[in-house]
């Protein structure tokens, strides 16, 4: 079994067991994920005039992360693929692929490995459990199976491709760059509305005269009120001395106090 072989197999099993491990609220599956791509790092940057390199590459790991948990592994396979050919030149590609993809394999992912194994096949076995028919159990430790072999085909398959990648594109790696981070802003921006649920609830009264400040906002803008409060996290997370645990507090603040005064519905 060759080097990239044997890093290719050690990035994956930990995935598999250990990467919801370390989910948390400021990068969710991130800390995982950089668990993960240790070892391949580790291969890659890991002799002593490189531990600069490697400090670099493994801060650029840990980053927000987060898609479905079966889809991950194709990332992770094009991510050793790039890694391992273009090293810390490739640090803004690395990025711009992981934020680009996460997002449309996690809508696919969610579909076809949790929504319809839980309400078809978890149904199924369920009902077969309850009347203590041992298949029920037989058939959910199959659908796992079935799951690890598409996990594995997934990470086989990104890794493939990533390569072709490099190979193929060359010089041309920053336009991938480039297309990648406008479709991960495109899909962020799309989950905003469907994420962040705010409505203006002011409503100015005069005579018989009634004007509702979303009904505006609507014609402005639809999903403007989730717009705003994203773009005030996003301002108050830059500031010195901020994390993530303090916004979540200061949100939750901030929207007892628009309530109460009618700001939000």
């Amino acid at each position: 079994m060759s080097n990239n072989q044997k890093e290719l197999n050690s990035v994956f099993w930990r995935w598999y067991f250990l990467g919801q491990a370390g989910w948390n609220y400021e990068k969710m599956q991130g800390l995982g994920y950089y668990y993960s791509i240790y070892p391949l790092l580790e291969s890659v940057y890991g002799k002593q005039e490189n531990k600069e390199e490697l400090k670099e590459a493994s801060l650029n790991q840990l980053q927000f992360f987060n898609t479905n948990n079966t889809m991950a592994p194709m990332i992770l396979g094009v991510n050793t693929a790039i890694e391992s050919e273009e090293g810390i030149k490739a640090k803004e590609a690395v990025t711009s692929i992981k934020t680009g993809l996460m997002g449309p394999l996690a809508g696919i992912g969610d579909t076809l490995f949790f929504m319809i194994p839980t309400t078809i096949i978890g149904s199924i076995a369920s009902y077969l459990a309850l009347k203590g028919n041992p298949a029920g159990l037989i058939l959910w430790v199959v659908f796992g199976i079935v799951r690890l072999i598409c996990m594995r085909l997934f990470v086989k398959a990104g890794h493939r491709e990533g390569t072709k990648l490099i190979s193929e594109i060359g010089n041309r790696l920053k336009k991938v760059t480039s297309a990648a981070n406008i479709l991960g802003i495109t899909v962020v921006g799309a989950l905003i509305p469907s994420v962040v649920k705010a409505t203006f609830g002011y409503q100015f009264t005069q005579g018989e005269v009634k004007l509702n400040l979303q009904d505006i906002a609507d014609q402005i803008m639809p999903g403007l009120a989730p717009a705003l409060i994203v773009l005030l996290t996003y301002w108050v997370l830059g500031r010195k001395k901020m994390n993530s645990t303090k916004v979540i507090f200061m949100l939750i603040a901030f929207g007892i106090i628009a309530y109460n005064l009618k700001i939000f519905a």
